[in-house]
């Protein structure tokens, strides 16, 4: 609708952009969303962008659009730090794929998003910039890793925004906020750029209010890219056919485990979903995914391994934070990563180090990595005669700041129903199913690899039913 009227010129790009900023004026003190803004580059762009609207260089439904990216996502000349205090002055000399398409498609960058550090938690507390506060409700968290980004967006201090999803760091925060965010198929979009968690689990994404304005942010993300290997060169269809699309016909798998998760109350809103997907035509069948309850510790062995791995270039010498007062070398790298790094990312350091180590290799990484397979087996097995798998994204809804934040495997368990999707490397996305105890919870959907239009058209097909966008977030006064 704002690209429309920026084209019908009801609406300048600058004036657009002013809207956000006024918004992040009244707002942003309290939920603390953005680790970085630049007002002055934003309507700088904005000017650019309006000229080539104007001269019919710019004609796509992007254009003129204002988005923010998560910070662990790089942007060149602006500041990229993981919301980590190693990396608190990087400035990288590049853009990520994923951003130099978004410019390329007139979208004007407002600012980074708040994030748990190198994307390593569930509540967004573990920042090294402070917590961000839930819009529904500011004593709850926004969820993580993405919460900058999800809480950004439902409370309309941006259009859109990027986020990236390494075991449901896109999902869990969009079903806390109340808006819809997809972790793409891994490889459907460049890693390039995106500062590295787990390789083999990361995946760029999107965060928006409505489901069409994903399909058309990741129309313009995803694609070949010559410097991401893992990248997929196969055809991007255009998302936004699967909108408004029917779901008679469609074959709805609803996993007894997820549905067993949860208590009553949500499981009473997300049962009232898939009964509409019911009555408008779709077959429900329940399956059984039996290794759900092996994918937590399977996940951290992987995930903790990967990122040891990745962040051993961290040491205080090339780029980042170096610590003061060193003797020697050693020093250096001892002092320069017990001060840039914080609790969780030790943790996690800590942990993979242990399983890749030569002790312990075969009874944790390499067991890890054969369950990894049976998980992947689950699911081709049920999408062999299913098109998407449906039921709740979390296990509750959003829990309060500080909660959860001393107990790491209490935190680690909220990602139980969307690890899945990151060990199968299949899309997933969360569109808002309703309320419980005045919170947004989440309706997860999955499909095969590179299936993200069944994906759209069922998330589509919900978010048209309940109306969900209708409501606005209470935790704030406008």
């Amino acid at each position: 609708e704002l690209a429309g009227q920026i084209k019908k010129k009801e609406i300048s790009c600058r004036e657009a952009v002013e809207a956000v900023f006024g918004q992040i004026e009244k707002k942003e003190k309290e939920l603390n969303c953005y680790i970085s803004l630049d007002r002055e580059e934003a309507l700088k762009q904005a000017d650019e962008v309006q000229k080539k609207i104007e001269g019919g260089a710019l004609t796509g439904p992007l254009a003129g659009v204002p988005a923010a990216v998560k910070d662990n996502i790089c942007t060149r000349g602006r500041k990229t730090t993981c919301a980590s205090k190693i990396l608190s002055d990087f400035v990288p000399p590049y853009d990520a794929f994923a951003v130099k398409k978004l410019k390329e498609a007139g979208c004007i960058l407002i600012g980074k998003t708040n994030m748990d550090e190198f994307a390593m938690g569930s509540s967004t507390e573990h920042s090294y910039y402070g917590a961000t506060h839930n819009p529904w409700n500011l004593d709850k968290v926004p969820g993580g890793s993405s919460g900058g980004s999800a809480a950004a967006v439902a409370s309309g201090q941006v259009v859109a925004a990027l986020g990236s999803d390494t075991g449901g760091s896109i999902r869990q925060p969009a079903a806390f906020n109340g808006i819809f965010g997809i972790k793409p198929t891994y490889g459907r979009v460049s890693r390039w750029g995106l500062i590295a968690f787990g390789s083999s689990l990361d995946q760029i994404g999107v965060m928006t209010k409505r489901v069409k304005d994903s399909a058309e942010v990741l129309n313009v993300i995803a694609g070949a890219d010559e410097h991401d290997s893992t990248v997929s060169t196969r055809e991007v269809p255009d998302f936004t056919k699967f909108i408004g699309q029917d779901v008679k016909g469609l074959r709805v798998a609803v996993p007894k485990e997820y549905m067993e998760a949860v208590d009553g109350k949500m499981r009473e809103v997300i049962q009232k979903q898939i009964d509409a997907l019911k009555d408008a035509g779709a077959v429900i069948n329940e399956v059984s995914l039996p290794h759900t309850k092996y994918v937590v510790p399977d996940y951290y062995i992987i995930a903790s391994s990967e990122a040891s791995s990745n962040l051993q270039r961290y040491d205080g010498i090339r780029y980042g934070y170096r610590a003061k007062d060193t003797k020697n070398l050693l020093d250096v790298y001892v002092k320069s990563r017990s001060e840039g790094f914080g609790a969780e990312v030790k943790r996690r350091i800590m942990l993979g180090s242990f399983a890749l180590s030569a002790g312990s290799y075969d009874r944790f990484f390499r067991q890890a990595a054969k369950v990894r397979t049976l998980i992947c087996d689950d699911f081709d097995k049920i999408f062999a005669e299913n098109d998407v798998i449906v039921g709740p994204t979390t296990t509750e809804p959003a829990f309060g700041i500080g909660e959860e934040v001393s107990d790491p495997i209490k935190m680690y368990n909220n990602d139980i129903l969307t690890i899945s999707a990151n060990l199968a490397g299949i899309p997933a996305a969360s569109v808002p199913a309703g309320l419980v105890d005045g919170m947004p919870v989440g309706l997860q959907v999955m499909a095969k690899r590179f299936d993200e239009g069944n994906v759209f058209k069922t998330a589509d097909f919900i978010e048209r039913t309940n109306k969900f966008y209708e409501k606005t977030p209470t935790g704030m006064e406008d």
